[in-house]
């Protein structure tokens, strides 16, 4: 059995100034769960988010392989893809995944609005490349995380980060809206990325305001492989079926079949050794 990452608590933030009794307005929290209220006894609706603020460190890559994780643990989800007007993710995910703009406030609500509505209890939202921030922001100004500390929705973040420096100096931007979350920090080495060791003085500067629930490894997948399954255009797991983008017979290579295989695997063992399956299926717990 996979056991739950142990999460470290740590002092809750200061609360915010209400305003007095006979002035105060509905709280944000409160609007979300009037709105967006599980029936009782109802799964609670989770989200993943897949971000960086930096480009090229592979999150749709990433976002790609949960979808496929989750379809082979028979858990139905849906995808939103906010990298407008030609998602990358919508392209290999075509029937379970909406382009959407994610600061816009009709396409928040086609996201938010049907959480509890939509037989998907799990919604993944790859986010496009230098959008986190924003993307992070626009869901603290419409109550989300206020909703998710009441208990109305899990929240997972998975921050994909780059070789450099620069990439850990989005911890710092991204800490004040991970309190409530599960946050991991994933490092994607699909491309055989290398990343530099970080020296406990480093390590403490960036994670200070932050506490994770575990890192995520990526290993390395053949190039040509990669490759083949990107003209392919499908899943990773359509394509070691040995079928084409439309659920056809195709004739895909035994052996970069073999290799993506193989990989999947392995990115399906660092998901379950942190627990992604307990956190997403509380029947699980």
């Amino acid at each position: 059995m996979v056991k739950k990452p142990v999460k470290i608590t740590r002092a809750a933030p200061a609360k915010r100034q209400a305003p007095s009794r006979a002035q105060q307005a509905p709280s944000r929290a409160q609007t979300a769960k009037t709105a967006v209220a599980a029936p009782k006894g109802a799964a609670r609706p989770a989200v993943i988010v897949v971000g960086a603020d930096k480009g090229g460190v592979g999150k749709t890559t990433i976002a790609r392989a949960i979808l496929d994780f989750l379809s082979l643990n028979d858990i139905h989800a849906r995808a939103f893809d906010t990298e407008t007007p030609r998602g990358t993710l919508h392209r290999f995910h075509p029937d379970h995944t909406m382009i959407v703009d994610l600061t816009e406030p009709a396409d928040q609500m086609k996201i938010i609005d049907t959480l509890n509505s939509s037989q998907a209890k799990v919604s993944v939202i790859d986010v496009r490349a230098g959008g986190l921030s924003p993307a992070l922001q626009a869901l603290d100004e419409i109550g989300f995380f206020d909703a998710v500390k009441g208990g109305e929705f899990r929240f997972i973040l998975l921050h994909v980060i780059g070789p450099s420096i620069s990439s850990l100096e989005e911890i710092a931007e991204i800490a004040p809206y991970v309190a409530e979350a599960n946050y991991f920090m994933v490092k994607n080495h699909v491309n055989d990325t290398t990343f530099f060791e970080w020296d406990p003085q480093t390590h403490a500067k960036y994670f200070e305001d932050v506490v994770t629930s575990g890192e995520i490894t990526i290993p390395k997948l053949s190039e040509l492989a990669y490759e083949q399954v990107e003209l392919c255009g499908a899943p990773f797991s359509t394509f070691v079926a040995n079928q084409d983008a439309q659920g056809r017979a195709a004739e895909h290579s035994f052996v970069l079949r073999g290799y993506v295989r193989t990989w999947l695997a392995r990115v399906a063992d660092e998901f379950e050794r942190v627990g992604l399956l307990e956190l997403l299926d509380e029947k699980r717990r």
